[in-house]
C-alpha cells in the first residue's frame, strides 16, 4: 500500500462516501486531503474515522442550514448533538465548558456499520504515519512538519467570497479548488496591499 498524502486522500474520500451511503444529503468531501495532519482544530482530534463523522455532522448541518456551532466554531451545541446522535456518535450527558458536544464517540452500532471503513482507514493512516515519520528522520520540513502536517509549510488563510475562511498549504490549494460550502465558490489566497506609510 503506497502511504503518500494522494492515497490516504482517496482513502479519506472513500470513508466519506461510505459514510453518503448512509446519510445521502451529507455533501461531497471538497478536499479530503485537507484533513490530513490536521491535529489541532476546533474539534481538537486527531484524525480518525470518529473524526471524520464529526466532520460530516457539521457537513449535515450546514446542508439542513443548521447553526451548529458557536464562539468561532470552538462550541458545539445541542443542535450538533441532535445530528450526531442520528449519526451515530455518543456524548457524556454535561457539556465541556469551552468545546460543549465536540467530544462525540462512536456508539456500538455505528461501530458494527462501519467496521470495513474503519479498519481501512486506520491502516492506511497507519501507514501515512510510518512513511511521514520516516521521512521527517531524513530531511527537514519546516514547523508544520513537527506538527504533523503532510503539506510540510506553513498554512495561510485561503477566504471565499461570502467571508469565510480556512487555513491551507498553499501547494494544496493549488491542486485543485476547494469550495466553499456556504457560497459553493472557490478558496483563494487574497492578494496581499502593501502597506501604505
Amino acid at each position: 500500500m503506497s502511504t503518500t498524502p494522494p492515497v490516504l486522500a482517496a482513502e479519506l474520500a472513500q470513508a466519506w462516501a461510505d459514510i453518503q451511503r448512509h446519510h445521502p444529503e451529507l455533501p461531497d468531501l471538497a478536499a479530503p486531503e485537507s484533513l490530513i495532519g490536521e491535529s489541532s482544530s476546533a474539534c481538537g482530534a486527531e484524525l480518525s474515522f470518529e473524526r471524520l463523522l464529526h466532520e460530516a455532522v457539521h457537513g449535515i448541518a450546514a446542508a439542513r442550514g443548521v447553526r451548529d456551532t458557536s464562539r468561532a466554531g470552538r462550541y458545539h451545541n445541542r443542535r450538533f448533538l441532535a445530528i450526531a446522535e442520528e449519526m451515530g456518535l455518543d456524548h457524556p450527558e454535561e457539556p465541556h465548558a469551552s468545546s460543549g458536544f465536540s467530544l462525540v464517540t462512536l456508539n456500538p452500532e455505528a461501530r458494527r456499520r462501519y467496521r470495513p471503513t474503519i479498519e481501512r482507514l486506520q491502516r492506511a493512516l497507519k501507514a501515512h504515519t510510518v512513511a511521514t515519520a520516516a521521512d521527517t528522520k531524513r530531511s527537514f520540513r519546516g514547523p508544520a512538519a513537527r506538527h504533523g502536517s503532510s503539506g510540510g509549510g506553513v498554512r495561510v488563510k485561503a477566504v471565499c467570497d461570502c467571508g469565510r475562511n480556512v487555513r491551507v498549504v498553499p501547494s494544496v490549494l493549488a491542486q485543485a479548488p476547494i469550495v466553499c460550502g456556504g457560497c459553493g465558490k472557490p478558496f483563494r489566497i487574497p492578494e496581499t496591499v502593501g502597506a501604505v506609510g
